[in-house]
């Protein structure tokens, strides 16, 4: 076989389709965020970044970065190897403290990002519970499929955020079977939120253990930014509460809570565990500070929450395709690939604003967007630029039948 060739040739036809990835030089300015510094060549140019997912800004938070820079003095740069073998960081220990103590929950286990602890802990969990069925939500991110993929459990797939196929499918299988159900709470392309009570009453009503995806709400919603879990009131009905390091805390890492039982099985079991180096003190630092941060700034989260809404209120007044959306999250429609990317490219090179195109298989055929993501550090100033950069993008692209 012609190896070479074969991944030319893929990568072409990723190319024709419009659904090839390309991605800018940047650097993020400590303490100046949502200004970056592109490369293009030699040639250095200042951007507005738009689709960061450092949702509150908190990776460029004088107290984190000072916390990791006194945690790589103190410990050095790396943990040594994983925890079974070089021992946990005490930084750790505090962190998953922190975490438990944030969702409610008994304990906490923390992994290299979010996505390592959905495939570690829903494969360790559905493999090892005999005869599990699991349940997933239609829309769920890649990193839960996996997990499911991985552990070779039985399946069943509910239409999105819909309780009452949930229900339909859980009464059509033996009740004396264990059974997991998965779904997320903010779903992080289209910006909708799970009705978290009524899938909740669900799973309780057929025995189910539930397991809920908190990545894009945690730090950003509730009393102490526990997720719409918190904000809704039912942290204490969900078996597993996963999350990030990665966004809303602004560093990287992922995350589970639970019952002390329910952590130490995935912790003892759990191979994407068991077999990878642990976090950086530093990183574990720099998290921890957030954490701690974040829980006690209810008004960061209030201005937040202020400038998507804000956002979206702007676009919608200039007559762009605004996607709905009832969280932070700000999709504007595109609808094509190709005009998708040569809309992203044409905001960086007449506007210096920088949006990465949302294609296929992120969302589906037809659905491709800009996923713009405001935080509490863009001004009215920077939205009013950015919405005559989409202005002037549009009307080259001739996309006004799109709004």
């Amino acid at each position: 076989m012609d190896y070479e060739k074969f991944f030319t040739e893929r990568l072409d036809a990723l190319k024709r389709v419009g659904d090839y990835r390309v991605f800018a030089e940047l650097e993020r300015c400590a303490g100046d965020f949502p200004r970056a510094r592109r490369h293009v060549g030699d040639a250095v140019e200042d951007v507005t970044v738009w689709c960061s997912n450092d949702y509150m800004g908190m990776g460029q938070h004088p107290e984190v970065l000072y916390a990791m820079q006194e945690a790589i003095a103190q410990h050095g740069a790396g943990a040594g190897g994983t925890r079974n073998i070089s021992g946990t960081n005490h930084l750790h220990v505090l962190l998953e403290r922190e975490l438990a103590d944030l969702h409610g929950k008994e304990a906490a286990l923390i992994f290299t990002s979010g996505y390592v602890a959905n495939m570690t802990a829903l494969a360790t969990l559905a493999s090892r519970l005999p005869g599990c069925i699991v349940y997933s939500d239609a829309l769920n991110h890649n990193s839960m499929i996996e997990g499911l993929r991985h552990s070779r459990a039985e399946k069943r797939i509910f239409k999105h955020n819909d309780p009452a196929d949930l229900d339909r499918l859980l009464a059509a299988d033996d009740p004396e079977r264990p059974k997991l159900v998965m779904f997320e709470s903010v779903y992080s392309m289209d910006g909708d939120v799970a009705p978290l009570d009524a899938l909740l009453t669900v799973c309780e009503s057929h025995g189910a253990f539930s397991y809920l995806d908190e990545v894009h709400a945690v730090g950003m919603y509730g009393a102490r930014g526990g997720g719409i879990a918190e904000r809704d009131g039912v942290m204490d009905r969900v078996g597993v509460i996963q999350g990030t390091l990665a966004k809303g805390f602004g560093v990287i890492g992922g995350y589970v809570a639970a019952s002390a039982a329910t952590v130490d099985f995935i912790r003892s079991f759990g191979n994407g565990f068991i077999f990878t180096t642990a976090l950086p003190p530093a990183i574990a630092a720099g998290a921890l500070t957030s954490v701690r941060i974040i829980k006690n700034e209810p008004g960061l989260r209030a201005r937040h929450q202020e400038r998507a809404a804000t956002l979206k209120a702007k676009l919608r007044a200039a007559g762009l395709p605004v996607m709905p959306s009832e969280s932070h999250v700000v999709p504007v429609l595109v609808g094509d690939p190709v005009a998708c990317r040569r809309a992203s490219d044409l905001l960086m090179e007449r506007h210096a604003i920088y949006v990465q195109p949302i294609n296929y298989p992120t969302v589906p055929h037809g659905t491709e967007r800009l996923r713009l993501t405001p935080t509490p550090y863009h001004t009215d100033a920077q939205m009013d630029r950015l919405i005559e950069g989409l202005l002037d993008v549009w009307r080259l692209l001739d996309l006004s039948a799109a709004a």
